[in-house]
């Protein structure tokens, strides 16, 4: 293994951008870092390259995914319901169940190789559910884990009206991820009327601007973001134009 730890990190915003392309893209990404993680394997220690990390950033047009443990009934919508919402539905390799994505919505797709930082997948999701907490709490929100169920929570204490903000899905292989979260910013909620949401039936979804009572600065959200997943994790992000 690779000793030379590579905490550089690629950042890619996508703007928005179509579902499917942007899941080839992951692909090709996770597919080449972990071809060279298997290269390495190979090679005298010296020999080894470093394996590259990316976080992307992305809205996507209407879509609902569904993870492998997912149950597809959960999608209440037939193919003309998909149509007449101007949505479309994929199954994909990512844990959890089911989930929509949309405009307005913060996608963030870490491929990172967690050789290069730490090989524990329960802390790289708490740290990507860490950074999400933190964003929420520079706009004044207090925000949380609830035990038994993924992802950032409003009223996660007293749980009187618990509703959901953030979705975590990921895959990992050889310790290299990718799919990651969903933030709700200024996202159009009534579409997750359309899914029981990650497969619990009895929690509200919410999102940023319905909390604060006005529409965010999409561009303003990711830049607290970036900042917090790169103090997390220890990384240095490479941002390009």
């Amino acid at each position: 293994m690779n000793q030379n730890k590579n905490k550089t990190v690629k950042f890619i915003d996508l703007g928005l951008k179509d579902y499917k392309e942007t899941w080839d893209f992951q692909e090709h990404l996770f597919a080449e870092t972990v071809a060279q993680k298997i290269q390495n394997r190979q090679l005298p220690q010296a020999e080894q390259a470093p394996t590259a990390n990316y976080l992307i950033f992305v809205e996507h047009p209407h879509v609902y995914t569904l993870g492998k443990s997912g149950d597809s009934s959960h999608l209440l919508l037939d193919d003309a319901g998909l149509t007449d919402n101007g949505a479309v539905f994929y199954k994909i390799n990512r844990g959890g169940d089911i989930t929509y994505h949309g405009p307005g919505q913060l996608v963030g797709y870490p491929i990172l190789d967690l050789d290069n930082f730490f090989t524990d997948i329960h802390r790289y999701l708490r740290f990507l559910e860490e950074a999400v907490i933190l964003t929420l709490a520079e706009y004044g929100l207090e925000a949380g884990r609830i035990d038994g169920l993924t992802g950032v929570w409003l009223d996660h204490k007293a749980q009187q009206n618990p509703r959901k903000i953030c979705a975590l899905g990921v895959k990992s292989s050889r310790w290299v991820t990718m799919h990651g979260f969903a933030l709700n910013v200024n996202a159009d909620v009534q579409y997750f009327g359309h899914i029981v949401p990650c497969g619990i039936p009895d929690k509200a979804v919410t999102s940023l601007h319905l909390e604060l009572g006005r529409q965010l600065d999409m561009e303003e959200v990711k830049v607290k973001m970036r900042r917090h997943l790169e103090i997390l994790f220890e990384m240095k992000l490479e941002i390009t134009a």
